[in-house]
């Protein structure tokens, strides 16, 4: 194509990069038009720029809602010129071709993101000039080149600079443009459902009829769970800030399947305390959690928990790690795979990347973000042909639906614990039974076939660590002997769902023992 018909049509929303990529363009012949907010940055900066206006001979109107629909914007993105019909056409009609598009869309997805968006709002943010220019220009790659992001910007230039775009590159491009009105479309289409009244006794609003999840691949992984599985971790399109997708890598070599599994599941556990709290994380159940005036002796209690299931695992804090915390966590005898914090102080940082052995492989990430609340969000399971969908256990109980329902209260220090031992316990895996004392995990029974089961394992996980100390149970005790167990180890007071038909025996046991307990009314199995 002939340097003198260069031309290239830019309209962005997100202008990010967009001056020092359109003075390269300029450099190397282009002219440019555009629109709107987008002319107006370009003049500002002193680029020349024509108006897309002046070229169609047709005003923008209605708030710029009709603006690049157009023949001659579209004639110049659909055609061929070395087809004679085409060809023909355009100089019949005075349309010049486009060599490049540069083009993001509305920020649709950024807009119904917000808290209380009105459908107003959002429905003025469905970008419909754009994605028609995308999709005009993405059929058409064999002639033009079309840019749909700032990060392909360096990369168009130096291949302009060589010539032109070369064909793989255009397809390229094109692959880029469906996949981002791909992406776009099937967001506008789940608000759209989300929005809509649902017609199904069975199926409430809030879950469309029909599903489409879209998510990027942030990267692929050595391997799954095992080395005989392959992997990747993909991302939702606009990651909420408080989660494990927008965590920063600062430092140590790549991040596993079961690192990333783990380090969710220890960012959920610290983010149910205000005090200083610690958790460790092995094979997606807590050994170890404790909180504390300080969050070095948060890590020393969370570490003693369960010391020998400690080594290797996952850490996390809900305060950025201080120096008196990396202490600790470089003193010997300890192994860790990977910690995430909201931050890492600079001598912490320095500590940890150079003083124990492990120090080149440990993974440190920061989340910022990671204490902010966020909006209640879904949970997705595949199972074979399907998926099922939830709500996150996520809602906030109310004390004031719990009940004590033994002749024994518990005393003010056996109420702190049952509060910290139930936050904690809902991050088990079922059937669940935790020991607590004094702000300390001291034993757990994760993901046994029978709550008694479990209850053997948090006592012999303990010792004598639980005497005077609480039991936290995920869902009812069926029978009794799950009561008579935790006892020989010394539990004092009991909180857990209630709910079962023997309640009553359950009662019984508790105060033939002594035990206070607390029915919550709420159940929080994670299988």
């Amino acid at each position: 194509m002939a340097v003198a018909a260069r031309r290239a049509l830019i309209s962005l929303s997100d202008k990010q990069g967009l001056i020092p990529f359109a003075q390269g363009l300029v450099r190397l012949g282009f002219e440019l038009l555009s629109t709107g907010g987008t002319r107006k940055s370009l003049e500002q900066a002193g680029i020349p720029v024509l108006d897309v206006a002046g070229y169609t001979g047709f005003p923008e109107m209605m708030d710029g809602r009709v603006k690049t629909l157009h023949p001659k914007v579209h004639g110049g993105l659909l055609g061929r010129p070395d087809l004679a019909e085409d060809a023909k056409s355009m100089s019949e009609h005075g349309i010049t071709p486009f060599e490049l598009v540069v083009v993001n869309l509305y920020p649709f997805v950024e807009t119904v993101s917000k808290p209380n968006v009105t459908p107003e709002d959002a429905i003025e943010q469905i970008d419909i000039g754009g994605p028609s220019m995308l999709r005009s220009a993405a059929k058409n790659h064999k002639y033009v080149g079309v840019v749909t992001s700032s990060s392909q910007y360096d990369q168009v230039l130096s291949e302009l600079e060589r010539g032109a775009l070369s064909f793989e590159f255009r397809r390229k491009l094109a692959a880029a443009a469906f996949e981002m009105t791909a992406r776009y479309d099937r967001a506008i289409a789940d608000y759209m459902a989300g929005i809509t009244t649902e017609t199904k006794e069975d199926a409430p609003a809030e879950f469309p009829a029909k599903l489409a999840l879209q998510f990027e691949r942030r990267s692929s992984l050595r391997y799954g769970e095992n080395p005989h599985q392959r992997a990747a971790f993909y991302v939702e399109s606009n990651p909420s800030p408080t989660s494990l997708a927008a965590a920063q890598i600062l430092h140590g070599k790549e991040l596993s399947y079961n690192n990333l599994l783990d380090l969710d599941a220890a960012m959920q556990i610290v983010r149910e305390f205000q005090k200083p709290a610690a958790v460790v994380i092995k094979h997606n159940n807590p050994c170890g959690c404790a909180i504390a005036e300080t969050l070095s002796d948060a890590y020393l209690k969370a570490d003693a928990g369960d010391p020998v299931s400690a080594f290797g695992s996952i850490l996390s804090f809900n305060q950025p790690v201080d120096e008196a915390t990396a202490d600790q966590l470089c003193a010997p005898g300890h192994f860790i795979e990977a910690i995430i914090a909201p931050d890492f102080s600079t001598t912490a940082f320095e500590k940890l990347t150079t003083i124990p052995k492990w120090k080149n492989n440990v993974r440190l990430l920061k989340c910022p973000a990671m204490m902010q609340s966020r909006p209640l969000s879904q949970d997705f399971r595949r199972v074979t042909g399907g998926l099922l969908v939830q709500d996150r256990d996520e809602s906030v109980e109310q004390k004031s639906d719990w009940r004590v329902v033994t002749s024994r209260a518990p005393t003010a220090a056996e109420m702190v614990d049952l509060e910290f031992a139930w936050l904690v316990c809902k991050h088990v895996k079922s059937n669940a039974i935790l020991f607590a004392k004094s702000g300390q995990v001291v034993g757990v029974g994760a993901g046994q076939m029978s709550r008694l089961d479990s209850s053997y394992i948090a006592a012999y996980k303990s010792g004598d660590r639980a005497r005077g100390g609480v039991c936290a149970s995920d869902a009812f005790f069926p029978f009794r002997d799950g009561i008579d167990q935790i006892q020989t180890a010394g539990i004092k007071a009991v909180i857990q769902p209630g709910g079962s038909k023997r309640d009553d025996e359950v009662i019984a046991a508790c105060n033939e023992h002594g035990i206070a307990m607390i029915m919550t009314g709420c159940r929080h199995f994670r299988h």
